[in-house]
Parts: C-alpha cells; sequence; structure tokens
C-alpha cells in the first residue's frame, strides 16, 4: 500500500458573494516522479448530493457506507486526486457550479509542479450531480460553453472523464423516470429545477444548456459512464443517450451498466459488489489514460 498525505481544506476559489471553495489533496507518500517523467497523474473529484448537498472527500452516505475507500485506491494506484467543493444551489444557481468545477481544474494545473503533477495528465471524476459537473467539464473545457462561462485565464481542459450515474440530459430527465422513481426532475421544486432556477419542462432552453448532451462535439476527451440498471434517482437512460451521442461524435466512450444496481450502487442484497466493480473500473480506466500520455 502506498502511504498517503492528505491535506485538508485548501482554498481554491473565491468567488463574488460566496465563502471560500476549499478542495482536499490527497497525496502518494513518496515524493512524485522527478522533472525528466513530468509527474504523477491526477484526478479531480466532484461528489454528488443533488447540487443541493453533499460534500467534498464524500462519494456518499451510501457508497462511504461500504468501506471501499474509491480515493484511497486511486493514490494507491499512483494518481493525486483533488476533491473540491462547488458552490451549491441555496447559493447560485447554475452555471456557477461548472464555473467552480472549471477552477478547480485551473487551480491543479497551476499547482502541477508544487504537487508533482503532471499537467498534461488531468483526469475529472464525479458521482450523481458531480458527474454532472465531471461530464460537462470533459465537453467545455477551454470553451465559451456554456455562454458567459469564459471569464478567466488559464487552461480547464482535462485529458478524461469518469462519471458515475450522471444527468446528462435535464430536459427529458423527467419522462425517463422509472415507475418506482424516488425523485423525478419533474417533480416540484426538484434538484433539477433548484439547479436551473426554473421546472426543466417549463424551461427547455435553460434544461439544454445545463445538459452535458447539449455539448457532445468531435474532438472531446475520453468518457467512461457507470450507471445502474435500476437507478431510481437517475435514469439509466441518462447514461446511454450520452455514450450513443459520444460514440456518434467519434469520441472514445465506455459504457458500464451493473445490473440491479440502484443510486450509490445500492443492491437488493445490500451487498457492496456493484461498488466494487465501479470502483475498479474506474481504476483500470483511469489507468489505462495515463498510460496513452
Amino acid at each position: 500500500m502506498t502511504v498517503l498525505r492528505i491535506q485538508r481544506g485548501i482554498e481554491f476559489a473565491r468567488p463574488q458573494n460566496a465563502v471560500p471553495l476549499l478542495l482536499d489533496l490527497y497525496l502518494p507518500g513518496t515524493p512524485g516522479e522527478g522533472p525528466d517523467q513530468g509527474g504523477r497523474p491526477a484526478v479531480i473529484h466532484f461528489h454528488g448530493g443533488g447540487w443541493r448537498m453533499g460534500e467534498r472527500s464524500s462519494l456518499g452516505p451510501g457508497v462511504d457506507g461500504f468501506g471501499l475507500s474509491p480515493i484511497e485506491q486511486l493514490v494507491d494506484a499512483g494518481f493525486v486526486v483533488a476533491s473540491a467543493d462547488y458552490r451549491l444551489t441555496d447559493v447560485a444557481t447554475f452555471p456557477a457550479q461548472l464555473l467552480d468545477a472549471r477552477a478547480a481544474v485551473r487551480w491543479l494545473r497551476a499547482h502541477a509542479a508544487h504537487y508533482g503533477v503532471d499537467p498534461r495528465r488531468i483526469y475529472a471524476w464525479g458521482d450523481s450531480a458531480g458527474g454532472h459537473l465531471a461530464a460537462l467539464v470533459g465537453l467545455t473545457g477551454g470553451s465559451s460553453q456554456p455562454a458567459g462561462t469564459l471569464d478567466h485565464d488559464g487552461d480547464d481542459q482535462v485529458a478524461a472523464v469518469v462519471a458515475w450515474y450522471p444527468p446528462t440530459d435535464l430536459e427529458r430527465m423527467g419522462e425517463q423516470a422509472r415507475t418506482d422513481a424516488i425523485a423525478r426532475a419533474d417533480d416540484p421544486g426538484s434538484r433539477e429545477a433548484l439547479l436551473i432556477g426554473a421546472q426543466p419542462a417549463a424551461a427547455p432552453d435553460k434544461a439544454r444548456a445545463a445538459s452535458p448532451l447539449t455539448y457532445v462535439h468531435p474532438g472531446v476527451p475520453p468518457f467512461l459512464l457507470i450507471h445502474g440498471t435500476a437507478d431510481r434517482f437517475v435514469p439509466v437512460e441518462q447514461s446511454t443517450s450520452l455514450a450513443a451521442a459520444l460514440e456518434g461524435a467519434g469520441a472514445a466512450v465506455e459504457l458500464l451498466l451493473l445490473e440491479d444496481a440502484d443510486h450509490m450502487w445500492q443492491l437488493p442484497d445490500g451487498g457492496s459488489s456493484a461498488a466494487g466493480q465501479a470502483t475498479a473500473a474506474t481504476i483500470d480506466f483511469l489507468c489505462r489514460q495515463a498510460k496513452q500520455h
């Protein structure tokens, strides 16, 4: 096992009229490779919680409860991991969350040399709402999309994306909900409505502007999408439709569907096998990406 060093609560951005945004940095205990090797690959993690709750360094109570420690496993595989805050919907609506996610990427790249990170090998990973943000970072980094988000200097592009059960198409999310859904995007005051400041069905332009599916284009980085087939919060079609669009654009995309898994990899038998599969697939994908650069 690699010795783990953790630096908690590092400020990476200070949005107007909001508290400073912090990240936790997980570093292998041994020094990074020397300048010749260019540093270690790094992953920026964005937490879930419906954009209205949750906290950095957590993958939600369901996943955390399994004790698999995916962040620590990534460090053991040789990655630096940064898990970052972003403004929640009680503070600001979209695109504030994307601006914050991009700011975290820029901060890590700007400080890459200090922390032994290879700036060419920075990847985005997120779960649920964080998967939505990771996908958006991958699809819009370095651009002025969505409108009004290019308000900075610096490089916020990532070299690959991993998204666990991400919302990707807010406009159609409500109609895709399962009959046994616990939450639906079209419910009054839904998480998605709080994100965009309107009911998605009543504001399709806002829904599309906040949807990763909108920004698929040729030349985007490789994606790994992982989703449970029994997800009662984010319909599995949110991942299958994004995977199809990415494939149609010529992008490299891998889709892993975990049978009978609900949100946060909950299984009918209460076991952790789905969470274990998702974690192993994530590490395998990111290790393969890191070796290609």
